[in-house]
This record gives structure tokens, sequence and C-alpha cells, in this order.
């Protein structure tokens, strides 16, 4: 269960992340991830494909913020995709920033994806997995069943609005809704 607790508690920095980097850009913070968990799955994968890495790429800090930065990106590059053709939704668009390939990843956000890495490889995984052995069984089992029933949910709310609105349950139906709650064309 090493890994299923990895992607949640990753997939969970995200959300903080996300929440907290749009509080401090003067944004509305959109959840960005599922209908009623506080995570956001593309850090949990994106994380947890960085550290199946080999060890020879995680050790040298240059290589894990070149390697890993790369790999981060493109789990995420792979998630829009998912997102927009399965999905008919797009969570995020980085059209007009430096580096974009198709509004789904960009040079900068792939750096930060690397130095995000740098302290989770080395410092906070080694601390987490520890943690994630206390964890007992039937606690895993059922938040793995909460997670995958909140994952079905959600995409076939996303897939059948076609828009992300739909997992902001938690608005006022007259709330203002940021610029990335439109919805996908393709």
């Amino acid at each position: 269960m090493e890994w299923f607790w990895s992607f949640f508690f990753y997939s969970f920095l995200g959300f903080l992340l996300e929440t907290g980097y749009a509080l401090w850009m003067g944004e509305d913070p959109d959840r960005k991830c599922l209908l009623l968990l506080p995570l956001c799955p593309v850090y949990g994968a994106g994380v947890c494909a960085v550290l199946l890495l080999p060890d020879a790429l995680l050790r040298p800090p240059l290589l894990l913020l070149a390697v890993g930065g790369l790999t981060a990106a493109g789990v995420e590059y792979l998630a829009a995709l998912f997102y927009q053709k399965c999905l008919k939704v797009s969570f995020w668009d980085y059209h007009g920033l430096p580096g974009s390939l198709h509004g789904r990843v960009c040079l900068p956000f792939a750096l930060a994806w690397g130095i995000l890495l740098l302290p989770t490889v080395y410092w906070v995984h080694p601390a987490a997995v520890k943690l994630f052995a206390d964890i007992p069984a039937p606690v895993s089992w059922a938040a793995l069943a909460a997670l995958v029933g909140d994952l079905v949910i959600s995409a076939v709310r996303l897939r059948a609005s076609g828009n992300i609105r739909c997992l902001r349950w938690y608005c006022r139906s007259g709330s203002a809704h940021p610029p990335s709650a439109k919805p996908f064309k393709s």
C-alpha cells in the first residue's frame, strides 16, 4: 500500500499547493481535483512516476531537477491529454507561457516540478514512507475505496457536463468562477 499512500499523500500536497498558489495570485482557489476528496491526482501521479526512476537518476540533484522535472511534466501532459480527450474538460492552459507545448505543459512549471522534487525526494518521501508503514490495512482499504469511488464519480460528472464547475458543489450558484472553469472545446 506504500504506492497508494504515496499517490494519496502527494495528491493532497498538490491540492494544498494549488490552493495556496491561487490565493497568493489573488485568484479563486479552484479545486482542480475531485468531487469530494481534496486531492489533485496529477501531483500524486507525477511524484510517483519520478519515484519509479532509477536511483542513479534520483541521487544527483541536478539530474533529479532535470529528469524529474521532465518526467513530472510528461505525466502532466498525459493527464491534460486524458482530461481533454476522454473527459472533454481542461483544468489548466499554459498557452502564452514560455516553452508551452499545446498549452498542456510549459517550461516554467516543468522547472517548478524539478525544484519541488528536490525536497520531496530527499526529505519528505523518506519520512513519509515510515508513516505509511504504520497505517492499518483496514484504513488503507477504506481510503482506497473512497478514492476509487470519488475518481469514478468525478470522471462521470466531468464527462457528462464537459465543465469542471460540476466539481464545485461548495460554491453558491451565483459566485464568480475563475477563467480555468471554462469548458474545454476540442
